[in-house]
């Protein structure tokens, strides 16, 4: 479960970003994970108040937008939306393409009360 991972890396960058502006905790925070970044969405909010607790991350409102996946066909060029990394392209049935998008793992904004 790298997820558990995930969240404690979370946790480490919303600790340096709080010392920084000499604050004492996250009231909300915003992630953006790609549908096909490997995160398994249900697994980390599973965690998530567990690897939180006693941090600036204990009472964060949690925010996750799952954006989606888009490829471009290495075959015939065909720009298209992925679901899962072995999607093949709708117009030529290719395997071969550039992933575009989809596989980000960001976080996007936190509120530093």
């Amino acid at each position: 479960m790298h997820e558990l991972s995930i969240a404690t890396s979370i946790l480490k960058t919303a600790e340096e970003e709080v010392a920084k502006v000499k604050g004492r905790s996250v009231s909300e925070i915003f992630l953006e994970i790609g549908k096909i970044s490997g995160v398994e969405v249900s697994s980390l909010e599973f965690v998530w108040d567990m690897c939180m607790k006693n941090s600036v991350l204990e009472r964060t409102e949690l925010h996750i937008c799952e954006t989606g996946g888009l490829a471009k066909c290495a075959e015939c060029g065909e720009g298209f939306k992925i679901e899962k990394m072995f999607d093949f392209c709708p117009k030529c049935h290719s395997p071969f393409k550039e992933i575009l998008a989809g596989k980000e793992m960001k976080i996007k904004k936190m509120i530093i009360t």
